[in-house]
């Protein structure tokens, strides 16, 4: 799924937020609003019970969905915040594995 162009968006997939306050941050899909919404929660700044709504074309969905969340939602319909941090940990922890001393977060290397 690049830049959230193909595919369709499923419950507890993250997504990598491109516009607005929070832009650069990572969320999970935690519920549909019409056919061009999501609301959107990280367990953090934004809580399950106050969620974000957000455009589609403001997101860009990464091809993960997690199965605790997902799971959760389907069984209950709700899911804890600390299930939603820890989502969120485990995918960065997980891509971030490849990285070598002296890289930094925008993917540039440090002359150090």
């Amino acid at each position: 799924m690049n830049e959230g162009d193909s595919g369709c968006p499923k419950l507890g997939q993250l997504v990598r937020i491109k516009r607005g306050r929070e832009s650069e941050q990572y969320a999970i899909i935690i519920d549909f609003d019409d056919r061009k919404f999501v609301k959107l929660a990280d367990g953090e700044k934004r809580k399950f019970d106050r969620p974000k709504r957000k455009n589609l074309h403001h997101v860009e969905l990464i091809d993960y969905v997690s199965p605790e969340v997902a799971r959760s939602l389907e069984e209950t319909g709700r899911v804890t915040n600390g299930k939603l941090r820890f989502a969120i940990s485990k995918f960065v922890n997980e891509s971030m594995t490849g990285w070598k001393k002296g890289d930094s977060l925008d993917g540039e290397r440090r002359c150090n």
